[in-house]
């Protein structure tokens, strides 16, 4: 992996008005589904194929989990808690909430 520095985070707009929306989750077919880690391995968020993802951070496994969709580059989180986050993929990293995060297993 190399070392980045995190640019600008695109912010979206089109977030739900309510942090729980009550559309239901639905599968994600792109090719961003699987682990996503950061460098130094402390997060590790895993997007499912069934629409939901599941983060870990450090030795607390399922630290954070919802609902997540990909559109084009972006990516959109709603955490089973009411939080709501967004992201984008560019050359294959991912920038999220001021983190790095690569695909497991690359360099």
């Amino acid at each position: 992996m190399t070392t980045l520095s995190a640019q600008a985070q695109l912010v979206t707009t089109n977030f739900p008005r309510t942090p729980r929306p009550s559309e239901a989750t639905t599968p994600q077919k792109h090719v961003f589904v699987g682990m996503w880690v950061t460098e130094d391995g402390h997060i590790r968020h895993e997007l499912l194929s069934n629409g939901r993802y599941d983060e870990a951070r450090g030795f607390r496994e399922s630290a954070y989990q919802g609902r997540y969709r990909v559109t084009g580059d972006i990516i959109q989180y709603w955490d089973d808690t009411g939080f709501y986050a967004d992201g984008q993929f560019r050359d294959d990293v991912l920038y999220h909430g001021g983190y790095i995060f690569y695909r497991e297993g690359t360099d």
